[in-house]
């Protein structure tokens, strides 16, 4: 009996993996800037609650932990970084 594996080789099936490689490659961003933006603000001798931690650390959006990172650089405490959107959580 002789197994079909004309999928894997179909247009379709490529487009799948390349959707995939590209949330891969998302998430990897996302968590490179969510471990620059502790390291900043540890290197600045900035404190980070475990619940600020968890917010940097589990954030999924590349751009949104871009802007973080970039707010690490000139906040006075680790909450600072959440900037207007901490303000709406209350």
């Amino acid at each position: 009996m002789a197994v079909d594996l004309s999928f894997y080789a179909s247009p379709l099936s490529e487009e799948i993996r390349d959707e995939g490689r590209e949330q891969g490659r998302e998430q990897g961003r996302a968590e490179s800037r969510a471990e620059d933006v502790l390291l900043i603000l540890g290197a600045r001798g900035i404190g980070v609650t475990d619940a600020t931690r968890e917010k940097i650390t589990t954030c999924g959006d590349p751009e949104l932990a871009r802007q973080w990172l970039v707010r690490a650089v000139h906040v006075a405490t680790a909450e600072e970084i959440f900037g207007e959107e901490a303000s709406a959580d209350r």
